[in-house]
């Protein structure tokens, strides 16, 4: 090797030493550090209510992928519902409201209007039958958005929207109330002998017109009227997109038909598979049933656990999570829970109170909710006014210690704290 050679050599190795000894030196932080200097934390938009802004922003700088606890660890999770949440009014009722105004309602097999549900009472199924037995031949679409079919759209928009019959006769009984509920699982119910796709179709045409409509339209449906509008919340679509952009993984949880959300999610930038609606069976063909798909210890066909309170839980756990089982029914370790849930409605309890690091509350006058989202014992609550035609403030106290929770069977009773405590009544102050 020549002289110039080995001075090359000599000086390469010297720059190499040099440079580990600089890092040896700086420690880890100095690699923690690096990808931080090119990372900028997304911030939100304004437009909430108090320092709620605020908060939110701490969650995202804490646990986004600009946060320091975050090399090596998986996305932090994010659940938001839907209804009332993310948009102003329902996507579920605005589904319904289109398929009985395009007739798009199917009659059930042999006429028999008790095969739509497990929980529909006699009552209830001979008034639709009197209604709607002689406008269609089983399976045949039922010709709801005609005069000829007005008496019929009643009846079924009676049935889903005050769980009783035009004459005042429950139309439900026999459910579980913290897993289950009856008149929102019809509607999927309801779609019985349409694919998934067809579905989609159906939600995306009730979505132009709801999005297209004035703030405050209604709709003709039957011989009444009904609530003809929808609109995201401007906020709820920035903190969906600043928390994505911060490294979280966002889903939706909700009470509507699975193909009806993943529609509307779109518009918030979540793709179908982060969705966690309510499941149909399908035949072989690719068909709704009337039957749904099962979580927990409840099989597939049961009908028993939707999307709803504790049945949120449960598929949150098995979708989110990978829990299967009877363990998807219970409470997780925190690694393997969501940092931060949003809901409006006791529909949203549990996977609420299963968020280890903030909750959003929409405030709808929801007992159990705000009994527990103002008694805030771990200080990981915060509270919203609706943002489009916000509630007045409710006047009296919410009933925590007495009413303002309702049992597995219906019985009502106190609002219970984790310990078993009794939350005491609460006053409503964020409106």
């Amino acid at each position: 090797m020549t002289r110039t050679g080995t001075t090359r050599r000599l000086q390469a190795l010297a720059a190499a030493a040099a440079a580990a000894g600089g890092l040896l030196a700086a420690g880890p932080a100095a690699h923690a550090a690096r990808p931080a200097a090119h990372c900028t934390t997304p911030k939100l938009a304004a437009g909430w209510y108090g320092d709620n802004q605020a908060r939110l922003q701490q969650l995202i700088d804490r646990y986004g992928s600009c946060g320091p606890h975050r090399p090596g660890r998986a996305k932090p999770v994010a659940v938001f519902d839907w209804d009332n949440t993310v948009v102003k009014n329902d996507v579920g009722d605005a589904t319904m409201f289109w398929l009985l105004r395009n007739g798009k309602i199917r009659q059930p097999a042999g006429g028999n209007w008790a095969t739509t549900s497990r929980h529909l009472t006699p009552a209830a199924a001979r008034a639709l039958a009197a209604a709607c037995g002689p406008l269609a031949r089983p399976g045949t679409p039922l010709p709801t958005g005609t005069p000829a079919g007005a008496a019929c759209a009643d009846e079924i928009n009676a049935v889903y929207g005050t769980a009783a019959t035009r004459t005042g006769a429950a139309a439900f009984a026999g459910w579980d109330r913290r897993t289950t509920e009856p008149a929102y699982a019809w509607l999927p119910q309801l779609m019985q002998g349409w694919t998934a796709r067809e579905v989609r179709g159906f939600a995306a045409a009730a979505r132009t017109e709801n999005l297209a409509a004035p703030v405050g339209a209604t709709q003709r449906v039957g011989t009444g009227t009904a609530t003809g509008w929808v609109r995201y919340y401007d906020q709820q679509k920035d903190l969906v997109e600043q928390l994505r952009r911060a490294g979280f993984d966002v889903w939706i949880s909700s009470a509507s038909p699975q193909p009806v959300v993943e529609v509307w999610a779109r518009g918030v930038g979540i793709d179908a598979d982060r969705v966690i609606g309510i499941r149909n069976t399908t035949t072989r063909g690719g068909t709704f049933t009337p039957h749904f798909q099962g979580c927990g210890t409840v099989e597939d066909g049961a009908d028993t656990m939707i999307t709803y309170i504790d049945g949120k839980r449960c598929w949150i756990n098995k979708e989110v999570f990978g829990v299967r089982g009877a363990a998807a029914e219970k409470v997780q370790p925190a690694a393997r829970r969501q940092v931060f849930a949003a809901g409006d409605s006791d529909t949203d309890i549990s996977f609420l109170r299963d968020a280890t690091a903030l909750r959003l509350v929409v405030n709808r006058n929801k007992n159990e909710l705000m009994c527990r989202a103002y008694d805030n014992g771990d200080g990981k609550w915060i509270v919203n006014p609706m943002f489009i035609d916000p509630k007045s403030r409710k006047t009296s106290p919410y009933p925590c210690s007495t009413t303002g929770y309702v049992d597995h069977d219906g019985t009502p009773g106190p609002v219970r704290r984790g310990d078993g405590g009794v939350i005491p009544d609460q006053t409503d102050t964020v409106f």
